[in-house]
């Protein structure tokens, strides 16, 4: 028996998909802010996984890990402010991702574990807050009325 592609791969794509399908459901189901800590768990775990990758000398998977969180600052925190009803605060939060996105881009090009812990200090207060409030945003959003969109910053 020849096999052209390793005889373990169904198994890895069936769990890489339940986890997707897992993903999925938890988004479809998140409120949001929810989502928004979800974001920033990806966040912090991706920028845990560079910092493995740069000790271990992995420079693909750095790549990869870092990628991962300029997109999620980049397309997922960043885009989803709301520049003009925000006024400073998501102003001032633009600026940080800004930052952070660029902090990023060098620690991938420099392989710099520092620059990656000092994202992950100026960042931390900021998911640590967002944290914080999250008991009072749901018992907020199970006061209100269904028909009533939530907003975000």
């Amino acid at each position: 028996m020849t096999f052209t592609t390793s005889p373990f791969a169904a198994p890895q794509r069936a769990g890489h998909m339940y986890t997707k399908v897992s993903l999925d459901t938890a988004i479809a189901a998140a409120s949001p802010h929810r989502l928004v800590a979800m974001l920033f768990e990806g966040l912090f775990e991706s920028m845990a996984q560079a910092r493995g990758a740069i000790r271990g000398g992995d420079v693909a998977a750095k790549g990869r890990a870092i990628g991962k969180a300029v997109s999620i600052l980049e397309e997922g925190l960043k885009g989803g402010l709301n520049l003009v009803e925000g006024g400073t605060l998501a102003k001032d939060l633009n600026d940080l991702y800004v930052y952070a996105i660029m902090r990023l881009t060098e620690a991938n090009l420099h392989s710099d574990e520092q620059r990656i812990e000092e994202c992950i200090r100026i960042l931390k207060p900021l998911k640590e807050a967002w944290d914080a409030i999250g008991p009072q945003v749901e018992a907020q959003a199970q006061a209100q009325p269904q028909s009533q969109p939530q907003r975000q910053i």
